[in-house]
């Protein structure tokens, strides 16, 4: 099982097939959840890039247990959400 932490915050999100999803813009480690913005816009890449966003009403819910691999730079899910 893969195990989301703070330290996450900033990276790409990629379906199954390499597509880039969103970006990560917080991790709650206690319930194991990655909020993704689905259409960042440049600043707000950066921002959460440098560890300084939050989640907002429009961020999609990704449950660790969607998540087949995390590398320094993206999480990756198993199937599309």
């Amino acid at each position: 099982m893969t195990v989301l932490s703070t330290n996450d915050e900033g990276k790409f999100l990629m379906d199954n097939e390499g597509e880039q999803i969103g970006i990560v813009t917080e991790v709650d480690p206690d319930e194991q959840i990655a909020y993704v913005e689905p259409e960042p816009d440049v600043t707000e890449a950066i921002v959460q890039g440098l560890g300084f966003g939050d989640a907002d009403a429009d961020d999609i819910e990704v449950p660790a247990e969607s998540v087949a691999t995390v590398t320094d730079s993206e999480i990756r899910v198993a199937r599309d959400l």
